[in-house]
């Protein structure tokens, strides 16, 4: 074989289905590449060696940014939010049988007690809004904050509802709202991942890592998990012996490697690719000083109740502040622990829930009062919740009585609530029936909640779309027609 035929053999090699839909006559890789950026149906058209370029929203956005407080396991309405005078009235009574017919139940079985709020209530603000004690810093900023107090779900275990608030399917594969929005939005630091994840409690959440995946969007918008102790990113510092100036001269070469693989294979992937490890180059000073909490004065240590070197609720919030701050799109924090079923005394409601409420009140007070001083609240959408609610009965198991006090999951009512971002401060939005057993008035679904956000962050929730599966697919669901901007709650 000649030299010639040896290098057309070669390039051939290289040749993949989606190089010859480019380069044909027919136009097809033109109409590839379009469905691939979702250009073709309402989504952004991006250079993809710049995929978390600042884009414009559809419309002008109130929120520029997004920090998410998930309480995974599930936080009690009924002990924090959702005053029911009634259901205490009921305490110790056997439940009715028309509140168990149809229904199904993670551990419930038989017939359960009625459990009334465990904890005493008070009005705050001028807004009167409904608090337990067991928040008491947070009642002092309850007029900036609007709860949506008949959110529901159709999920009644950990994982798919945990999937379903985040990514709006129950099933893994699916991308998270940070995905949607870094896809949609880019990032306005280019130096720091558009969507940073912060975990604490000790565990990640039941669905895993797939709450803040990518999906069937490009990996380049999944989230990035960093830590609030040690490295924020394991590896992310040059290996010993290796000075900076070769780790550059690495990775130019390394570019152009890739640059050649982008022109013989025409994988826009491929100039991804490069991007990214651009990214991580620019992590190694970026993201070391942003998660540095050592900058911050003791004042503001005390303010938060953080302690440095450790992971906490307290340390994610105020790393949160500080990506906020410097162009961070989009925020995950995920405390793990509010799976109060009374099993033990970790899931008790006088035991680990009252500790959970320590380990945030403070903190998430914090940070709402600190966003607003910084003149950042009004841009920053702060969203807090858990995955679905608790019963207003005491969880039973096997039919006996837990040897704790606790309740079982219940997905027909739980209180979220958000402040900044363009929400109306100081409002309650839906209401639950007399046990804040089923939301009833003013329902709002999780796809409801997904195109709020969206709209909010300068999007029409029907257009920010993304081609797969032989369908534009999008955040708020396509099987969900009724899907609806709340905007009763919209300042």
């Amino acid at each position: 074989m000649s030299y010639q035929n040896h290098l057309r053999h070669a390039q051939l090699a290289h040749q993949t289905r989606r190089h010859f839909l480019s380069t044909c006559t027919s136009g097809l890789g033109a109409l590839w590449l379009a469905t691939t950026t979702g250009r073709a149906w309402g989504g952004p058209s991006r250079d993809p060696a710049k995929p978390l370029a600042p884009m414009l929203p559809l419309f002008p956005a109130t929120a520029k940014r997004v920090i998410y407080l998930h309480m995974a396991g599930s936080p009690s309405q009924h002990e924090l939010f959702d005053y029911k005078p009634d259901l205490a009235k009921l305490n110790g009574k056997e439940c009715p049988k028309e509140f168990l017919e149809g229904k199904q139940f993670a551990f419930i079985q038989g017939v359960p007690k009625m459990l009334g709020p465990q904890f005493p209530f008070k009005q705050y603000g001028q807004s009167g809004a409904w608090l337990s004690d067991r928040l008491p810093h947070f009642s002092s900023v309850v007029d900036d904050v609007c709860f949506i107090k008949s959110m529901h779900t159709d999920q009644f275990n950990h994982g798919p509802a945990q999937l379903l608030v985040h990514t709006g399917n129950q099933n893994v594969g699916a991308p998270s709202i940070g995905a949607w929005a870094t896809y949609g939005l880019g990032s306005e630091n280019q130096n720091l991942p558009g969507f940073i994840v912060l975990t604490s409690g000790g565990k990640n959440p039941d669905a895993g890592k797939s709450v803040w995946g990518a999906g069937y969007l490009p990996s380049v918008y999944q989230g990035v998990q960093c830590r609030s102790e040690g490295e924020p990113v394991l590896y992310l510092g040059d290996p010993p012996g290796i000075p900076r100036p070769i780790r550059r001269r690495a990775l130019d070469t390394l570019e152009q490697l890739n640059h050649q693989l982008a022109e013989d294979v025409g994988d826009p992937e491929t100039l991804t690719r490069i991007a990214q490890y651009e990214m991580a180059y620019r992590m190694q000073t970026d993201a070391s000083e942003a998660f540095d909490l050592r900058q911050e004065s003791p004042a503001m240590h005390q303010f938060y109740g953080t302690q440095p070197g450790r992971e906490s609720f307290a340390n994610n919030c105020l790393l949160a502040r500080r990506l906020a701050e410097r162009g961070v799109r989009y925020i995950q924090l995920f405390h793990w622990g509010w799976d109060s079923h009374g099993d033990c005394q970790g899931n008790a409601l006088n035991g680990g829930f009252t500790d959970r409420c320590k380990e945030v009140d403070q903190p998430m007070t914090a940070l709402l009062k600190d966003l607003k001083q910084r003149g950042l609240l009004d841009d920053t959408l702060v969203v807090w919740g858990g995955e679905f609610g608790r019963t207003p009965m005491l969880e039973n198991r096997g039919g006996n009585d837990n040897p704790f006090v606790g309740r079982d999951h219940n997905p027909g009512a739980f209180t979220l609530w958000m402040a900044g971002g363009g929400v109306k401060p100081g409002i309650t939005h839906g209401a639950t029936d007399p046990i804040g057993y089923q939301s009833i008035i003013d329902k709002v679904s999780l796809h409801d909640l997904h195109a709020t956000m969206l709209h909010l962050m300068g999007f029409d929730h029907q257009k920010l779309t993304f081609q797969t599966q032989g369908a534009p697919q999008r955040l708020s669901n396509i099987t969900k027609p009724s899907t609806r901007v709340v905007r009763q709650i919209v300042a």
